[in-house]
């Protein structure tokens, strides 16, 4: 099986992607978030949409900032 850095570099390759564009923790915290945060099968449509957002000219960041605020934010205890 291959390590996420393969795994990335190799989908990375076969779509012609520059690697440096994906920035692995950025994506996989906000998928943790929308899991935890909103329905744990939200996570991969949730990243889909943000790749939708990156595709049409937003930044990374910005579409993950966007989305990020409307996760609730659980009372505290």
């Amino acid at each position: 099986m291959p390590t996420l850095d393969e795994w990335t570099a190799t989908v990375c390759a076969k779509l012609r992607l520059d690697p440096s564009l994906v920035d692995q923790v950025l994506i996989l915290d906000l998928a943790r978030d929308v899991a935890h945060g909103v329905h744990r099968t939200a996570a991969p449509l949730t990243a889909y949409m943000l790749g939708l957002a990156v595709g049409t000219g937003t930044s990374t960041s910005d579409a993950a900032g966007a989305i990020a605020a409307l996760i609730p934010v659980p009372p505290p205890e």
